[in-house]
């Protein structure tokens, strides 16, 4: 898993998701990760290169990109972009792992569910949130409902208090939803109390934690079976899965 710098989340809550579906009997599992510095243009992309090199030295199975706002704000194609560039670097390292971006895993999560109208809460400002919702709709998923956040330092986002998320998810109206995306971001924790949302609100609700261990169990042709962590995740039929969506 490649994950930007300042990320102190995805290393928890995705370690704690695949724990959960070992205790289903399902095969060990284990995550390995490289971190990224914030870059733009050609330093940016040379970095990530860095990173699939030396991943692919431990022989991984599947390669993560989990970065949802680093792709969605600069729309669909940048999403297809890294998962080609993943992919490509990967093979010439001689490897050729599943590749999956969490941006990407969002909108496979989503479909997963049939979840064409959704309710979004992210800690970006307006305008940035504003923009993975455009992007969503390259996809054909309709945000009918946003909330932003407004925090600005990714490291008061990795310590949002879960139970105020819970409040803020409560305060809203569903009518016209058919998913509640709890966390938009890598950064913000929500694992903890997705199912008692979901029971609160009776809707699927997902995060990016979630959608990326849904599309990497998937990618690695196993069955989800992980209680705790919503709808999306519990055992389903094999007929149900979604493959990736680019």
């Amino acid at each position: 898993m490649i994950v930007p710098s300042w990320n102190t989340t995805m290393e928890a809550e995705l370690p704690e998701l695949l724990r959960r579906q070992q205790q289903s009997g399902s095969p060990r599992l284990s995550l390995h990760s490289a971190r990224l510095r914030p870059m733009a243009g050609p330093d940016e992309q040379d970095a990530v290169m860095d990173a699939v090199d030396a991943l692919s030295d431990a022989q991984v199975e599947a390669l993560i990109h989990a970065d949802v706002s680093g792709l969605m704000l600069r729309g669909r194609r940048r999403i297809c972009d890294m998962h080609a560039q993943l992919s490509q670097q990967a093979a010439e390292s001689g490897r050729h792992p599943s590749v999956i971006t969490s941006a990407g895993a969002l909108v496979s999560a989503l479909k997963a569910l049939n979840a064409g109208r959704i309710t979004l809460i992210a800690p970006y400002l307006k305008a940035a949130t504003q923009q993975v919702c455009k992007t969503l709709g390259e996809y054909g998923i309709e945000a009918v409902q946003s909330r932003s956040l407004e925090i600005v330092a990714p490291a008061l986002v990795g310590r949002l208090d879960q139970a105020k998320l819970l409040a803020i998810a409560s305060q809203l109206d569903y009518s016209g939803s058919q998913a509640l995306v709890i966390s938009a971001c890598v950064q913000m924790p929500s694992l903890d109390v997705i199912d008692e949302a979901e029971q609160m609100l009776g809707l699927p609700v997902i995060s990016a934690a979630t959608a990326t261990a849904f599309e990497l169990l998937n990618c690695l042709d196993i069955e989800p079976a992980i209680h705790g962590a919503g709808c999306l995740l519990r055992p389903r039929s094999a007929a149900r899965r979604q493959a990736v969506v680019l």
